[in-house]
């Protein structure tokens, strides 16, 4: 038993008057005079009052709590401590804004621990700096140690729930689980034993009765949103997490939703006996929910009004003049009272004529003047004198294992999302056969010199243009990677190989029907060489396409930004190709070098005119009578091609240009995960230097 316990435990056997009173008189009222908070000798009493209260609250969670103290310590248990806490973000005018201010506080196994406050006060904040989240723009200082020790989180040792549900639509609630529990669990694990996984955590979270139904989103329906919040908490806690972080898990839910989802992960502990640290931020809950939690920790204005107990919150306003009316639920009636997002009447003010901010002041200098404050500060120093290294790190699935994963993941995605690639397919059969019928049987005449060459630059420009139709639906597989990498489920590598492997299928089907149709239709060099050739090229140029659109989407915040900056791109390469302008006619600076040697339509162009009229004759009459034109005369002449290399280096070319734009996009990716870190640990040298 920690010495804070014994000093509170004593002090309640040695003043039994104090204990009786507070057991007496739980829900002692003072009169109209007596609340109004000007009265500052009423609130040293009220104070006084309160402080007895909240001893007895100690007593009671801290007695039974330090029971288990070494129990804990011995399975792993993970404590959280903050000291002096402060967190500035740049004003975009060479400033630094206070988003947080000395900050102190704990968070115990075994316990549930609720950041509340209105909006921008910081709590969202507050949860990413605990986990080690904060923006590169953010700057902190302070110290934040994990069982008494400056320590970065392991894998496996925490997990984090974002407000937002990114989870791929098309799968079903155990589909979704069982291919983060492959993901996530070690290869030590039988197939069997991860999916028992899968299966125990999706009971724990009361989701068996949906576990055949997909997420849903857009385009069809699907799980309540209270049921798709927790998917992704059974997601997050697959690995039995020690401390776990949850960002508004009540965001956007019904009141029964809510009440559902934190009634369950209350009672997480009690299920798998883990005893976990949990930490959630909620704006404003039920009365049923607020019981749920142990611990308050209340912010306004970056600054903490209440620290402590849940049970001892409702003595501590009651005590500085603000009492919480019997209707009202104490967690609304605490979130008003220091709410100064909205004005009040000047006249009436609030509780007897003091202001918001007046309030706010108040109950901060209340909460730093008393005991309560340093009740805190006493406990966070008990937590850091054990210090502890036995945080368990777990290992991951293999990289092979997560890239097969990953793998049959995406292509059930691309399978079922019909806008991912069956809509494309279908429009490309009926642009097919509008272009085979159009420049059908087109004969070999020098009639078909000239319609020969739009047709095959039309059929692989608007083939790879009609790529950006998928946008969207990636955007979203890119949304769910970015939650599972920030996770550590998987890495970009990994998620590159899959989503690679996956789309080839598709993108065959995208060349091959166009491809065969048109070929056939139109009358093109016969031969099967020539037709491979012609479907390698559209495969290649759609499969570039795919690579240039990852690369887009990890640069813009928003798909139709990146909708908007990808056709501007594709259609500058098309300008720039060699067929609407000439490689001859083409401006030197700039538009031929470079950007007419990096167009990758200049290598589909020149590869198809290659495999098209090389080896043809075409007749014509002229003035003197019937004349003969071979295919290599007019590439040289009429198209301009380059013909010092064969048209198998256009292909090789364009698999080169495949391959760049994949690593151009894990490079991306890695220099953001580089850069981030850099950027925040700046901001916090200039924090130092201007807030010492």
């Amino acid at each position: 038993m920690s010495s804070t316990v014994l000093a509170l435990y004593s002090l309640s056997l040695t003043n039994p008057k104090l204990r009786m009173n507070s057991l007496l008189h739980p829900h002692a009222q003072t009169d109209a005079d007596d609340c109004k908070p000007n009265n500052m000798s009423r609130i040293l009493r009220n104070n006084s009052e309160f402080e007895a209260t909240f001893e007895m609250e100690a007593i009671k969670s801290l007695t039974a709590e330090s029971i288990k103290v070494v129990e804990m310590e011995e399975k792993g248990a993970i404590s959280l401590t903050w000291e002096d806490l402060c967190i500035t973000v740049s004003d975009g005018k060479n400033g630094r804004k206070a988003i947080l201010q000395d900050i102190t506080g704990y968070a115990k196994p075994g316990q549930l621990l609720a950041i509340m406050g209105p909006s921008g006060c910081g709590k969202s904040t507050l949860l990413d700096a605990l986990a080690g989240r904060l923006a590169s723009n953010a700057s902190q200082t302070g110290n934040i140690l994990i069982n008494g020790c400056r320590r970065a989180l392991a894998y496996g040792t925490s997990a984090y729930v974002t407000d937002d549900d990114a989870i791929l639509a098309t799968l079903t609630v155990r589909e979704a689980v069982y291919y983060s529990a492959l993901l996530q669990l070690p290869d030590s694990m039988s197939k069997s034993e991860k999916k028992e996984r899968a299966d125990v955590t999706i009971r724990e979270m009361g989701l068996q009765d949906a576990i055949n139904t997909r997420i849903g989103g857009w385009g069809c329906k699907g799980v309540s949103g209270g049921q798709k919040r927790r998917v992704s908490i059974c997601i997050e806690i697959l690995t039995h997490p020690r401390l776990l972080f949850l960002d508004e898990p009540t965001s956007g839910l019904d009141s029964a939703a809510s009440y559902y989802v934190m009634s369950r992960i209350a009672s997480l502990n009690q299920k798998d006996d883990i005893q976990r640290t949990i930490i959630a931020s909620i704006h404003q809950p039920s009365n049923e929910i607020f019981q749920l939690f142990h611990n308050l920790c209340l912010l306004s204005s970056g600054k903490v009004v209440y620290f402590g107990p849940v049970s001892a919150a409702n003595k501590f306003f009651a005590s500085n003049g603000f009492p919480c009316p019997t209707p009202q639920s104490p967690s609304d009636h605490f979130v008003k009272t220091i709410n100064n997002d909205f004005d009040q009447d000047p006249e009436k003010g609030l509780s007897g004529g003091s202001n918001i901010e007046e309030a706010i002041e108040i109950l901060v200098q209340s909460y730093k003047s008393f005991e309560v404050f340093h009740q805190v500060q006493k406990e966070v120093v008990e937590i850091r004198k054990k210090v502890s290294d036995a945080i368990e790190k777990k290992s991951h699935a293999a990289f092979f294992t997560q890239c097969l994963v990953l793998t049959r993941r995406s292509f059930v995605n691309m399978y079922r999302e019909v806008g991912y690639y069956w809509l494309r397919i279908l429009l490309y059969g009926v642009l097919a056969l509008s272009f085979g019928t159009m420049f059908y049987d087109i004969g070999s005449s020098s009639e078909s010199i000239q319609a020969r060459g739009p047709l095959l630059v039309f059929v692989v420009t608007f083939l790879t243009f009609i790529t950006i139709g998928g946008f969207p639906s990636f955007v979203e597989e890119l949304k769910v990677f970015e939650r599972e990498r920030l996770n550590g489920h998987y890495g970009v590598t990994a998620f590159i190989i899959g989503n690679t492997f996956s789309a080839v299928p598709f993108l065959l089907l995208m060349s091959i029907i166009p491809g065969a149709v048109v070929y056939y239709l139109v009358g093109l060099q016969q031969g099967l060489d020539h037709l491979i050739y012609f479907i390698s090229v559209l495969f290649v140029s759609v499969f570039l396409v795919e690579g240039l659109m990852m690369i887009v989407a990890s640069l813009v915040p928003t798909f139709l930004m990146g909708i908007i900056l990808l056709s501007g791109i594709l259609g500058v390469m098309m300008l720039d190709g060699g067929f609407y302008r000439l490689r001859k006619d083409i401006p030197k600076p700039f538009w031929r070098y470079p950007l007419y040697y990096i167009s990758f339509h200049k290598y589909a162009y020149q590869g198809l005119f290659k495999n098209e009229f090389q080896g043809l004759t075409f007749t014509g009459n002229q003035l003197g009578g019937p004349v003969t034109i071979s295919g290599e005369e007019v590439l040289r002449n009429f198209w301009q091609v380059e013909m010092g290399y064969s048209k198998w280096v256009d292909v090789a070319i364009l698999l080169g240009m495949v391959i760049l734009y994949r690593i151009l996009f894990l490079l991306i990716i890695k220099s953001i995960e580089k850069v981030k870190p850099a950027v925040a640990t700046i901001n916090w040298a200039q924090a130092k230097f201007k807030f010492p």
